[in-house]
């Protein structure tokens, strides 16, 4: 990872153009490589976050517990355990609890290792050799998706035996607790609120993730994630339906007793798969 280095070095002097961090965030940067992990973590501290730092898993996932970082920079080539199984493992720990968002650090062109981070639940991701800024740029973007205000009095979402709280951001199937990552729950409020439409994967990417631009594979994985906790039968979902040659579509009709007005406030774009 040498030229992140070398960009990382030779961009200090414009880290005051960055954009203003998300207030008091705190972030884990997660590298056994010391001078990425010590650039980036400068970056983001000069940027506002309150950073930590561990080299392996086991260390990742101790600081983890002890600081409740509200996201995790995670590359995935560590020593002791590999990020795949940290992601897995600080996943497998929230069950109700505030999910932490992860941001993983993957190899330029290593599609596999890419998908592999988001099946087992990252939020994003940042290919090497990257830039710092871009990184930070990242980090806030998924930040602000989660903090995003929500109206006080937005209504509960309800379908199908789902109940999604945007303003708690709880979601329930059948009264059970669904453990959802951030972006998850973003994409299963989404789809509520545009029940019976077709939504393209480059409009849920520009509408969920922010992004104008970007892997769509990320979108398939995310989909393919909810299906797998929404879904009675997800290799045959009756919920998230495939649109073919047009992306998805909500299938149940959202409870006008709990969003009412939400068609007729709904865009009617049928997006691109």
């Amino acid at each position: 990872m040498e030229s992140s280095n070398e960009r990382a070095t030779s961009e200090g002097a414009g880290t005051d153009r960055v954009p203003v961090a998300v207030t008091g965030a705190r972030v884990l940067v997660v590298d056994d490589d010391p001078t990425v992990s010590e650039v980036v973590s400068g970056y983001l501290e000069r940027t506002g976050f309150t950073v930590h730092r561990a080299a392996d898993g086991p260390s990742a996932l101790e600081a983890a517990a002890r600081h409740r970082p509200h996201l995790v920079v995670l590359d995935l080539m560590l020593p002791g355990m590999d990020g795949l199984e940290v992601c897995r493992r600080l996943r497998a720990r929230e069950h109700g609890n505030p999910a932490v968002a992860v941001v993983i650090l993957t190899a330029r062109g290593d599609e596999e290792e890419r998908i592999l981070g988001l099946e087992v639940g990252a939020d994003d991701y940042v290919t090497k050799p990257f830039s710092p800024r871009e990184l930070v740029l990242r980090v806030r973007s998924v930040l602000r998706r989660a903090s995003s205000a929500v109206p006080a009095d937005e209504p509960l979402l309800a379908a199908a035996g789902l109940s999604v709280d945007p303003v708690a951001r709880r979601a329930t199937k059948g009264g059970a607790e669904l453990a959802l990552t951030l972006r998850e729950f973003d994409l299963l409020a989404y789809f509520l609120r545009h029940a019976g439409q077709v939504c393209g994967r480059e409009r849920l990417m520009r509408e969920v993730w922010g992004w104008d631009f970007g892997d769509l594979s990320t979108v398939t994985v995310h989909v393919r994630r909810l299906r797998a906790k929404i879904e009675e039968d997800p290799a045959d979902p009756q919920l998230i339906r495939t649109v073919w040659g047009a992306g998805y579509r909500f299938e149940a009709a959202p409870d006008p007793t709990c969003r009412a007005g939400a068609a007729a406030d709904a865009p009617t774009e049928a997006g691109h798969a």
